[in-house]
């Protein structure tokens, strides 16, 4: 049989034999089932109700908004922007290895082991990471990973930062209030919103609040340099409107940047002012004194034996700087009288002295939006020797904000008005006020906190601040340490009221374990906390609208008595 040739009569070679067929009937098997494999899956995925990044919609509470956080006139103290928060979706990822890889080269703070199993994982959604910066995320995308994405959120941002840091709080990574103000919106009936999808695209009314932030800020510096003058551990510092009961400045140092709220589980970072307890020393002479001249068992013009210390129950109660005479009643307050201080309330008698605090406030928790606010302590039982020391500060702990809060009712004409963060009229304060003193005690006491700064004897003198009328009251008091008071580290305070003749604000100053300046042998609150009070009044007085007057200096007020 003759060969297939062709027209010359040549053998024809034929391109493909059985193995080469078989060959490309295999490549085309493969093909077909490698595509048929992508294409199946991605119906799979496509169909299947399952766990995704799409199931994440607009329901899904952590993408809410929240209201903004306003100062008294309009500043932004919290807002909410948007922050990119990286998550995976592992039953797209082709290779969780190379993928952990990749990412931990952006960021090599991740576990490499906890990315690993995420990745590896057959779950529908997991987070990787919340909350990236811009260069991060941009770097995840350069990577160009199938199944990583990312999705936008809501983050809080405090432009202030530390400025007013407990008082508005802060937010969780799901954007919840968890202190201060942000958490008093949660609880207002917010994050029962946000729980039911509600709170996403709502235009939601920003939240007012009692604050000027311009007040605030000064109230910090001063803190922050009476801290590194006096080199105390802590300060803290609060103004008070004394008719509306509005906390227009109040802060606490050292503080945290609610930004980064990971710093408010420092020990040392606390609210002071609302949430700290003390025993706040000489400034409960000024409860004494009202509470003897409101009694009516005590007049103004009466004395006190304070020639020699009282000893009772095996304790001594003798005066810092006495002058053992017989001493007036506005002699025992500028001279911060323990023995004058112990015979007012001994005069009241026990039953009435624990009535009269508690009635102004000092023995109970207060009633306000702030979340964080401890609650007074007090001896069970009290007898004499606690009435005794109490009357001059020692034996009951309460709040720096109780105090000034009772202290605005001896300024304001006798109505103790809860306290508040939020905006409130005089007409709203009244119908919360309640008369816990009489006008005319009230006039008593304006004149004695006047006396204590404007005579030179008086142990608040350098508060005086020209053209404002500061009064206020001293409190030294000597920190317990293993169960007894020690003689070196104090806790000071200054109590005061300006213009005294009619009172608007009370400014109160605490300062933790002051040193005494060089040159000093006493770091007692006259040297410090009152120096401090004079100052912020000094800078604060005219934005918080009082105009200073120049000439008697409130002398018609000291002469009336």
């Amino acid at each position: 049989m003759l060969p297939d040739c062709d027209h010359f009569g040549r053998p024809r070679r034929h391109r493909g034999g059985p193995k080469n067929r078989s060959r490309f009937v295999i490549a085309m098997g493969l093909f077909v089932g490698i595509y048929g494999v992508i294409g199946g899956r991605l119906v799979m995925w496509g169909v299947a109700p399952t766990e995704s990044a799409a199931a994440y919609g607009a329901a899904d509470k952590i993408m809410s908004d929240r209201p903004d956080l306003l100062d008294r006139n309009g500043e932004v103290l919290a807002t909410d922007i948007k922050t990119a928060s990286l998550f995976a979706e592992p039953r797209r990822i082709i290779d969780p290895d190379e993928a952990s890889e990749l990412l931990l080269g952006v960021m090599p703070d991740l576990d490499p082991k906890w990315l690993y199993r995420r990745l590896a994982s057959n779950a529908g959604f997991v987070w990787l990471r919340r909350e990236l910066t811009p260069g991060q995320q941009q770097a995840v995308l350069d990577l160009g990973i199938p199944g990583i994405g990312f999705r936008t959120e809501k983050r809080r941002f405090y432009p202030g930062g530390t400025t007013a840091g407990f008082i508005v709080g802060h937010t969780n990574v799901d954007n919840q209030g968890t202190a201060g103000m942000e958490k008093y919106i949660d609880d207002q009936g917010y994050r029962a919103l946000q729980d039911a999808g509600l709170a996403v695209g709502t235009d939601l009314e920003p939240v007012k609040l009692s604050l000027d932030l311009r007040v605030q800020h000064i109230v910090r510096d001063e803190l922050a340099a009476a801290m590194a003058r006096y080199k105390a551990i802590a300060a803290g510092g609060v103004v008070l409107d004394v008719h509306t009961g509005e906390v227009v400045a109040m802060t606490s140092l050292p503080d945290y940047d609610p930004n980064q709220p990971s710093q408010a589980l420092d020990k040392d970072r606390m609210n002071r002012m609302s949430a700290g307890l003390y025993e706040m020393g000489s400034t409960f002479k000024a409860f004494t004194t009202a509470m003897a001249l409101d009694s009516g068992k005590v007049k103004i013009t009466d004395s006190f034996d304070a020639t020699r210390p009282i000893r009772m129950g095996g304790f001594t109660i003798s005066d810092f700087h006495g002058k053992r005479r017989v001493l007036s009643v506005p002699e025992v307050f500028i001279y911060s009288s323990n023995i004058g201080s112990a015979k007012e309330a001994e005069a009241v008698g026990i039953e009435g002295h624990q009535e009269f605090l508690t009635r102004v406030g000092l023995l109970s928790r207060m009633t306000t939006e702030l979340p964080e606010v401890a609650t007074p302590t007090q001896p069970k039982v009290w007898k004499q020797i606690n009435s005794v020391t109490i009357s001059f500060g020692h034996g009951v702990s309460t709040t720096p904000l109780n105090t000034a809060v009772a202290a605005a009712a001896l300024m304001n004409g006798g109505k103790l008005i809860p306290p508040t963060f939020l905006p409130r009229s005089r007409a709203e304060a009244e119908a919360v006020a309640t008369r816990v003193l009489s006008e005319k005690t009230s006039d008593e006491m304006r004149y004695l906190f006047r006396l204590n700064v404007a005579d030179q004897r008086g142990s608040g003198n350098k508060a005086d601040v020209t053209g404002y009328r500061v009064g206020g009251k001293t409190g030294t008091a000597n920190k317990v340490v293993n169960g007894r008071y020690s003689d070196t580290k104090k806790f000071n305070a200054f109590l005061s009221a300006f213009p005294i003749d009619n009172p608007r604000y009370i400014v109160l100053v605490v300062i933790d374990e002051p040193k005494p300046e060089d040159g000093q042998y006493y770091a007692t609150a006259g040297m410090n906390a009152a120096p401090t009070v004079g100052n912020i009044i000094r800078r604060s007085a005219t934005l918080l609208g009082v105009r200073p007057e120049f000439g008697d200096e409130g002398k018609s007020l000291l002469v009336s008595y």
